[in-house]
């Protein structure tokens, strides 16, 4: 990995914050996740299945961690099983990790060999009641292709049907929702490397350049400072910026239009998530300049929203009722037939049809759940947009914000956003 390693620490406190929520005579097994092939011999990069790395730190394919808290013998509380490294595999793909390696990176000291696995588990559940296995229970998960997390579940199942299941991921959910300090760190230099990326793009951009030309610029700050794409990045110029999920990336910039850059580093699998619509001249014209100001206002009071106790959908009606008066004030919406509306289908989802925060972690749209109330340590995105096709104009303002004991932080207070700044910037020798 091309990260700095993470103190152990942060995974061992992991694993103690889960073990407290098992059931008693209890079993977890958390598994890596596929290599995925393309074409031919062709693999995909690898990413390692979240669950696994927030209790383990273990970046690394074919792993399968175990936690048994009440299990008789201590040392077989927590298993990892890793792929043993061969002379063949040494050769062609780099060695894999050295049991004291995996020791040192997870806190865990019964280190196994991953063929190991199946064997072992036979003796261990025969001191559990209760297993606990693995899903991806994202509400917006769309998932068509079979897991390894999945095979097991069919193998656990056939094998051992006598036993209690439990799902794991809801417990997952509330644990990862709240983020410790060193996450917070993680995250923050996330969110400093995005930085780089967009200061570097606000020199670059002119008209003419293709939007692929800018993405490649994210890509180079993002690389030489170890990280990546959190997500793959929308560079949307033009009316383009009307298509929420644009990714082809490959048209030019025009003269006169505004492009929407929704891109975020990702660092140590941690996620940043920025949207900043910049002018493709370095100048916004007064109708850009006046809805980018709405649109900013809208972001400024819905971060002051962010705060401990508030509720999800609480929250995403407030902002809706900002939004309604700023398309108003833009001319987009009548005041008379706002007063109108079907409350249920509300006039400004024309204009501004996503929500405007989600959960951020280890997933940029990190798991957690939309009935609990807002708490220190959970970390949302804060993104307002108004998009006009009939314009050609789209425009999204986005920072990430940790919400704390008294109020909020912005981790992404730095990078700029007022349009004065960025016509500034981009104008500047």
């Amino acid at each position: 990995m091309k990260y700095a390693p993470i103190p152990k620490e942060l995974f061992i406190k992991n694993r103690e914050n889960f073990a407290k929520l098992l059931k008693p005579k209890s079993i977890a097994i958390f598994h890596s996740n596929d290599v995925m092939p393309t074409n031919a011999d062709g693999t995909m990069g690898f990413r390692q299945n979240n669950d696994l790395f927030y209790l383990s730190g273990i970046d690394q394919e074919e792993t399968v961690l175990i936690i048994a808290p009440d299990f008789p013998d201590p040392k077989f509380r927590e298993i990892l099983f890793v792929r043993e490294t061969s002379e063949l595999i040494a050769i062609w793909e780099g060695a894999k990790l050295t049991k004291p390696q995996a020791t040192e990176a997870s806190g865990i000291k019964n280190i196994q060999w991953t063929d190991r696995f199946l064997p072992m588990l036979q003796i261990l559940l025969s001191e559990c009641d209760n297993i606990y296995l693995n899903a991806n229970e994202h509400t917006r998960a769309v998932v068509e292709v079979e897991t390894r997390d999945a095979r097991f579940v069919k193998y656990c199942k056939d094998r051992f049907p006598l036993h209690n299941y439990v799902r794991v991921a809801p417990l997952m959910h509330n644990l990862r929702a709240i983020k410790s300090e060193k996450e917070i760190e993680l995250m923050q230099h996330a969110c400093d490397i995005t930085e780089k990326g967009f200061r570097r793009v606000l020199k670059f951009t002119k008209p003419g350049v293709l939007e692929y030309e800018i993405e490649a610029e994210f890509a180079h700050e993002f690389i030489r400072n170890a990280g990546n794409f959190a997500y793959p990045p929308i560079i949307a110029s033009g009316a383009n910026a009307c298509v929420l999920h644009y990714v082809e990336n490959n048209q030019p910039c025009k003269d006169g239009d505004v492009i929407l850059l929704d891109v975020g580093a990702g660092y140590a699998n941690y996620a940043a998530d920025m949207t900043r619509s910049i002018p493709v001249n370095g100048r916004f014209t007064p109708r850009q300049r006046q809805v980018y100001d709405a649109v900013l206002r809208v972001m400024r009071e819905s971060t002051k929203m962010l705060v401990t106790g508030n509720l999800w959908d609480e929250y995403h009606k407030e902002v809706g009722k900002i939004m309604e008066s700023e398309l108003i004030g833009l001319g987009l919406l009548d005041k008379n037939e706002v007063a109108k509306q079907n409350p249920d289908n509300p006039l400004y989802k024309k204009y501004f049809m996503h929500g405007t925060s989600h959960f951020l972690g280890l997933d940029v749209h990190d798991v957690g759940n939309k009935y609990r109330r807002f708490e220190p340590g959970m970390v949302f995105t804060c993104e307002p947009g108004i998009y006009i096709p009939e314009e050609g104009l789209g425009i999204r303002l986005e920072n990430n914000i940790l919400i704390t004991e008294n109020g909020n932080s912005d981790l992404m207070a730095t990078i700029p956003v007022e349009a004065e700044e960025i016509e500034e910037i981009m104008n500047s020798k």
